[in-house]
């Protein structure tokens, strides 16, 4: 059996025939007697056949036509536009970028600042309601409607400042690789990614990554002190990361990625403030030692996808190394 003919038997096989048809043999819906075209409800609209995000339900308005209309993609890449002349007339033909299936025509009298009426199809589309996009991997979708005051941002809570031995906070750059790494000394037992430094309440990774909150990128990490000392725990801290790189750590740039000691107590902060005294007269560095020494006020839990990112991601971004 041709590659062809296997795709096009598992298309027939999990496709209702109309959804094959419009897809597939760009066949078109009757207006008014479709899945999708007086709905209001909030969510994203991605293609039948591949999962790809085509639309979202921000820009989605009632043109009296009978079928979904759109002011745009969602994402501009997701949707190829073709010339198409069946029909005796010529008109400019919408399709997924990914399967190219047939989605439906585009038209030059629509509401939004482009001016566009993507007219669409129910049958090319299946509805992720904005409540499953996270549960059905199309988190990163979610800002928008949190932007749009459509959802809440999700609450990723506030962690008590520690205030006896044993919790250290420190900020490395990308926190997915700096974690991964404290994990691998011994003594610790538990560690936590979130933000902190920053004037923001409870702030999401999409409003640290701007820049604009002030936080940074942090792990928290709790040890035990007979194993493993605050000291030998902040000297650790400076063998997984370029501690002279100012807002920086290799391709990342931004206050968010700072290298930063972040000291609860009186203790922990004459303890910080010494280690990178040390650090900064080791002779180790080429380059001046920039690690920031300040008080820790709240640290705020990021959300859960980035909790063990590395463990969850194996080939994930990491631009951590530990150094001897």
């Amino acid at each position: 059996m041709s590659d062809g003919k296997r795709f096009d038997d598992d298309l027939r096989s999990r496709l209702t025939d109309d959804q094959y048809q419009v897809t597939q043999c760009s066949a078109t819906e009757p207006p008014f007697q479709n899945e999708f075209w007086d709905s209001k409800e909030p969510g994203l609209y991605v293609d039948v056949v591949s999962g790809e995000a085509l639309f979202s339900s921000l820009d989605k308005f009632d043109s009296g036509t009978g079928w979904p209309s759109f002011t745009r993609p969602i994402e501009i890449e997701h949707v190829i536009e073709h010339i198409d002349s069946s029909h005796g007339m010529t008109r400019t033909e919408a399709r997924s970028a990914d399967a190219g299936s047939h989605l439906g025509h585009v038209f030059p009298d629509g509401p939004g600042e482009g001016g566009l009426r993507y007219c669409i199809n129910s049958a090319s589309l299946r509805f992720i309601p904005v409540d499953e996009l996270e549960e059905a991997g199309y988190g990163e979708y979610q800002q928008a409607f949190i932007d749009a005051a459509v959802i809440e941002k999700p609450k990723a809570g506030a962690v008590e400042n520690p205030t006896t031995a044993g919790v250290a906070v420190v900020a490395a750059g990308c926190f997915w690789g700096a974690e991964n790494l404290f994990k691998q000394l011994e003594g610790v037992r538990a560690t936590e990614v979130g933000y902190t430094g920053g004037i923001a309440v409870n702030p999401s990774y999409h409003e640290v990554c701007t820049g604009g909150t002030g936080h940074a990128e942090a792990v928290r990490i709790e040890f035990d002190p007979e194993v493993v000392s605050y000291a030998e725990v902040l000297r650790f801290f400076f063998r997984l990361h370029d501690p002279t790189t100012l807002n920086r750590q290799h391709n990342d740039v931004g206050t968010q990625y700072r290298s930063a000691i972040f000291a609860a107590t009186p203790e922990q902060r004459r303890v910080a403030e010494q280690i990178v005294r040390e650090e900064r007269e080791s002779g180790r560095f080429r380059n001046p030692v920039v690690t920031e020494v300040a008080d820790l006020e709240t640290f705020w839990s990021a959300e859960e996808d980035h909790q063990n990112y590395l463990d969850n991601n194996p080939n994930g971004y990491n631009c951590h190394i530990l150094r001897d």
